[in-house]
C-alpha cells in the first residue's frame, strides 16, 4: 500500500572509498518480464567492472550521502570520489569550485533540500552544476541523477522543474512504460517538483505526479530516491519533519515503513544500478 503522502494510482574534496561494505547483499526478486529477462546481462558487471574505475557523487548538503547506491556501485568495483557543494552548511550559497566530472568513469548526483523551481534561494552555483552535468553527458560520461539530480538532468538537456500540486512523501508506487524494466516499487519519494522529460529522452515510468524516471544517452535520471535506507531517512527526519507535518505525514510511520521494506527496496537499489551500468552506460 502506498505511503500517505503518496498520490493514487570548489575544488574536489577527496572523500575516497575504496573497497566492498558488508551487509547490503539482499536481492529482491524481479517484478516484470523485461527485467527478468535483464537478469542474465546484468550478471556481467562485476566482470565489466574491476576495481580502479571511479564515479564522482555530487552530494549537496551533509545529509545526502548516495547510502545504497554508492555501496552498490562500491560492490562492483568503483571507487567513490565525493564532492560536497556547500562550502558553509550553513550558508546554501556557499560553494567550492565543481570539479571536472568528464574524467570520470561515472557521475551520480544526489537529491537536495533546494528547489530548482525556485533556485534564487542557492545562487549561482546551480547553473554551474547544470552546466557541469551537461558538459558530463555531452563527453559520454555515463549520469546518474536521483530527484534532485534527476532534475538537473532535465534540465541541463532541455527540459524544465515545476511545481506540483501535492507532493510526494514515502513510499510510492509508479507506472513502467512500455518495455521499461523499471519495477513499480514501491520507491521512496521526497518532493515538490517534477522534471519533464527533455527532447529525445524515453520517458521510463511515471505517477500521477507526473514522470519518475528517463534514460537519454548514457544518463538516467529518476525522481524518486533508490539510495535511500532508514539510516538516511532517520538524517533527514532529524534535519526537520515541518514539512511532513503540513502535509498530514507522520514521520515516526515514515521511518518505520522504511525500516520493514529495507531489504527489498535494497535489492531494486542493486538492480537499477546493475541496469544503469549494463544498459544505460553501457550504451553507444
Amino acid at each position: 500500500m502506498a505511503s500517505p503522502g503518496c498520490p493514487r494510482a570548489a575544488q574536489r574534496v577527496h572523500r575516497v572509498v575504496a573497497g566492498t561494505r558488508s551487509g547490503h547483499r539482499g536481492r529482491s526478486p524481479c517484478v516484470n518480464g523485461s527485467q527478468r529477462a535483464l537478469l542474465t546481462r546484468l550478471s556481467a558487471v562485476r566482470q565489466r567492472y574491476s576495481p580502479g574505475v571511479r564515479a564522482l557523487v555530487i552530494e549537496h548538503d551533509e545529509h545526502g550521502p548516495a547510502e545504497s547506491v554508492g555501496y552498490h556501485l562500491e560492490e562492483r568495483g568503483f571507487e567513490l570520489e565525493v564532492f560536497l557543494v556547500l562550502e558553509d552548511p550553513d550558508d546554501p550559497v556557499s560553494h567550492k569550485p565543481f570539479p571536472d566530472a568528464t574524467g570520470y568513469d561515472a557521475l551520480v548526483v544526489t537529491g537536495s533540500p533546494w528547489s530548482l523551481a525556485d533556485p534564487d534561494p542557492i545562487g549561482s552555483w546551480i547553473h554551474r552544476e547544470v552546466d557541469m552535468v551537461r558538459a558530463a553527458h555531452d563527453a559520454g560520461t555515463p549520469v546518474l541523477g536521483m530527484c534532485f539530480g534527476g532534475q538537473v538532468i532535465s534540465q541541463a538537456l532541455g527540459g524544465s522543474i515545476t511545481r506540483i500540486d501535492r507532493p510526494e512523501f514515502g513510499w510510492c508506487q509508479i507506472e513502467p512504460i512500455d518495455g521499461s524494466p523499471l519495477p513499480t516499487g514501491p520507491w521512496f519519494q521526497w518532493h515538490f517538483d517534477v522534471f519533464t522529460v527533455p527532447d529525445g529522452a524515453v520517458e521510463l515510468a511515471r505517477n500521477d505526479s507526473g514522470p519518475q524516471a528517463f534514460r537519454i544517452g548514457r544518463s538516467l535520471g529518476t525522481q524518486f530516491h533508490p539510495e535511500v535506507t532508514p539510516r538516511l531517512i532517520s538524517n533527514w527526519l532529524d534535519y526537520g519533519t515541518e514539512e511532513l507535518a503540513a502535509n498530514g505525514v507522520s514521520p515516526q510511520a515514515m521511518l518505520a515503513e522504511t525500516v520493514e521494506r529495507a531489504d527489498a527496496a535494497r535489492g531494486r537499489a542493486a538492480d537499477l544500478v546493475d541496469w544503469f551500468l549494463t544498459e544505460v552506460a553501457g550504451s553507444p
